[in-house]
């Protein structure tokens, strides 16, 4: 299996699911990644017989295998990873109330690649009739990118430019609106939600082209068997941050691909068309 090692976490995450997969007789190993495009692109060189994919690396396989007359299959996610949604925030004081009044304004994203931070909202925003660079200024900040945002320090950094002034309104998903808010970059009551994203789903096991099916329907009747109650287990569900398991489901992804056309980050074929994209 193949991950991303957007944290120091993940280490201690996939060597607690290695030794507990050992446990049931299941041989299981991972190879960690520095970045996402490099983990899909395993998928279809015989390295890996699965990933830990972001939404964005979803598409992306996806993608290739339709271009090359093969399939990929999203086979289990978090419960965490369902029905998300992205927001945009502004200073409680501002006199911005709705999306229209983002015109000629300058909005703060997350990383280049962030499908909750950046590619999510800047679509919410096109279907509001607003384009990112033509009716308002799009000021991005890219933090590890080729890591499709899942360390979260675009949408901190985006947060912070909102309360010191620098941007009139900032993009970040609706969970860390919430986390911020706790940990002090967004001090309680400073700021306003004035728009959400539809829903969307987040990160998935997808399958590689040529996986055995005898061994990705073992691996994932055993990660849907891991229970909440389990001391052994529990320690890295929460590290991962979920509860549960659950079957994969790809119809919470349409929004991101559409997204992904209109921004120009990915062709048909998963190429990757973004010349100022650095991973």
């Amino acid at each position: 299996m193949g991950a991303v090692a957007y944290a120091p976490k993940v280490v201690t995450i996939w060597e607690g699911f290695k030794a507990w997969f050992a446990q049931q007789g299941f041989a299981f190993d991972y190879v960690l990644y520095s970045n996402y495009e490099a983990q899909v692109e395993a998928q279809f060189d015989g390295t890996l017989h699965l990933a830990w994919n972001s939404p964005l690396a979803w598409v992306r396989a996806d993608r290739m295998a339709r271009s090359r007359g093969q399939s990929v299959q999203a086979v289990a996610m978090r419960n965490t990873d369902c029905n998300l949604r992205s927001v945009i925030v502004v200073r409680a004081d501002s006199p911005i109330q709705s999306e229209a009044d983002l015109r000629g304004r300058t909005l703060g994203v997350g990383a280049i690649d962030s499908p909750q931070a950046t590619l999510l909202p800047l679509h919410h925003l096109r279907q509001a009739g607003l384009t990112g660079g033509e009716d308002f200024t799009v000021r991005r900040f890219d933090v590890l990118s080729g890591k499709h945002g899942d360390h979260i320090g675009g949408e901190r950094d985006a947060a912070k430019a909102l309360i010191a002034g620098e941007v009139d309104a900032s993009c970040m998903i609706d969970g860390n609106h919430l986390a911020f808010g706790l940990d002090g970059t967004l001090p309680a009551g400073a700021t306003r939600i004035i728009a959400r994203t539809e829903p969307y789903d987040h990160c998935n096991f997808t399958t590689s082209p040529d996986a055995p099916q005898a061994a990705i329907d073992r691996f994932v009747e055993l990660l849907l068997s891991m229970q909440w109650d389990d001391p052994q287990v529990r320690p890295l569900l929460e590290l991962e941050g979920l509860k549960k398991w659950k079957p994969g489901r790809t119809e919470f992804y349409p929004a991101l691909a559409t997204a992904v056309d209109e921004q120009g980050f990915y062709g048909p074929d998963g190429s990757i068309l973004r010349a100022d994209y650095r991973y």
